[in-house]
């Protein structure tokens, strides 16, 4: 059986290469630590985390801590250094950092089937089964062969809009259409604005708190076409925005038959509709800040945010058009992907795709069919979403509600409906793991 190569010791990489062990798959495991270390990076031990210390939410009625409960039960190596590494921290799971970091290198140095490798790997690997999980910050050389490789289909800067929930969206301010009656009539959101609206919008926006960019985030950025933040662009006049992207040329408010003032149009971010992004918003406002801002927006005045913008470097595919549900390549199925590189936004999304892509390229080394979990759990949700084609300006997404299927009775209350989604994803999981051995 085949020695199976994985570059990256982070949080997808620890994880991709103990699937593939306790499989009985040999693993390479590379990283440049200790030997070079990126502007981020300070410490020798394997899985550093590099910002906050906190996991999220940790009560399975949330879509974190769904996450958490369905990688424990999948056995996940890093579910157990931080379950056993936490600190009081409320209902989220916060760990000791050092000794999460500690506890993850053990294992893998304990590890008799993983071959740890102090060495900064600055290709593809064109034989052999690999997985690619260099994170974030992935180093100069490799990103250049990752580019050369798929062009304009790797980005380097992550300026993203907010997403929220349809069902959030009071459609008693909002209608559908699309300028100058083009499209099928369902291809945009409208989010009108009357004149007096707009003014304390804008200026709400202009004064709004911007969050704080890392020094090795603007570190020779390439800024992804279109993404100058809703707030820079603002600081340029009261009426740049509004002939910007909140235009409201070729619409007509069905509730006074007039042209609006200025539109926020909400474009689908998913094949079912449940999520809708707010087009031409990206930001770099504090989360908070999004959330006060950008309610003031009538039609959103009670909206959920599923995803806030950011704007931060972020190496990541274009996956919708690279990857398929099992993480590998479409282009060539010996070659996986894992972590934030996918697309997959926080700590534990990138461990759960680095769960998927070692237990897929085990089964690539075995010569077994790979595994994508029921759309009903947060982890396959996640899967399909990084490789859904039909999202046109991916973007990365972490774990939310607004990526499960709707359920088929909806429980008005917000931990009720959480504990439904909840039990059925877990009830799917357990049936797959019964049917493909997991």
């Amino acid at each position: 059986m085949s020695t199976v190569n994985v570059i990256g010791a982070g949080l997808a990489g620890c994880e991709a290469a103990y699937q593939l062990s306790k499989r009985g798959i040999k693993v390479r495991l590379y990283d440049a630590k200790p030997l070079k270390k990126s502007p981020a990076h300070h410490e020798d031990y394997l899985c550093e985390l590099v910002c906050s210390n906190s996991f999220k939410a940790n009560r399975v009625n949330s879509a974190a801590g769904l996450l958490k409960e369905e990688m424990r039960r999948l056995d996940s190596l890093l579910m157990k250094c931080a379950d056993s590494s936490a600190v009081p921290a409320g209902g989220a799971l916060a760990v000791d950092r050092d000794e999460f970091s500690r506890k993850v290198t053990q294992y893998i140095e304990n590890d008799g089937n993983i071959t740890f490798i102090s060495q900064e790997i600055e290709s593809i690997p064109e034989d052999g089964i690999t997985v690619i999980a260099t994170g974030p910050l992935t180093f100069e050389k490799l990103s250049d062969d990752i580019r050369k490789r798929f062009g304009e289909q790797l980005r380097f800067f992550d300026a993203a809009a907010p997403i929220v929930s349809f069902e959030s969206i009071d459609m008693n301010c909002a209608f559908f259409e699309s300028r100058y009656g083009k499209g099928d009539g369902e291809d945009y959101l409208n989010c009108p604005m009357n004149k007096e609206e707009y003014e304390v919008f804008y200026s709400a926006l202009i004064s709004a708190e911007r969050a704080r960019v890392h020094e090795f985030d603007v570190m020779n950025p390439k800024v992804y076409e279109g993404c100058m933040p809703i707030e820079v662009m603002a600081q340029r006049g009261v009426d740049t925005v509004r002939f910007g992207p909140m235009k409201p040329v070729g619409l007509r408010d069905p509730r006074t038959g007039h042209r609006p003032w200025a539109v926020l149009q909400l474009r689908k971010e998913n094949r079912e509709g449940t999520m809708y992004n707010l087009v031409g918003f990206q930001t770099n406002l504090k989360f908070g800040e999004q959330k006060r801002v950008f309610s003031l927006i009538p039609a959103l005045k009670n909206a959920e945010f599923l995803r806030y913008g950011v704007m931060h470097r972020n190496t990541f595919l274009d996956s919708p058009r690279l990857l398929n549900a099992d993480y590998s390549l479409k282009e060539n199925k010996d070659i996986f992907f894992a972590g934030q590189i996918t697309g997959v936004e926080g700590y534990m999304e990138s461990a759960s795709s680095g769960l998927m892509a070692g237990i897929n390229a085990a089964c690539r080394a075995m010569g077994e069919e790979t595994v994508i979990l029921p759309k009903e759990t947060m982890i396959g949700a996640l899967s399909r979403y990084i490789s859904d084609d039909s999202v046109k300006d991916f973007q990365p997404m972490g774990a939310n509600f607004g990526i499960l299927p709707e359920l088929a009775d909806r429980p008005r209350d917000k931990a009720l409906r959480g504990q439904a989604y909840a039990d059925r994803s877990l009830y799917s999981l357990e049936e797959i793991k019964m049917i493909q051995n997991i």
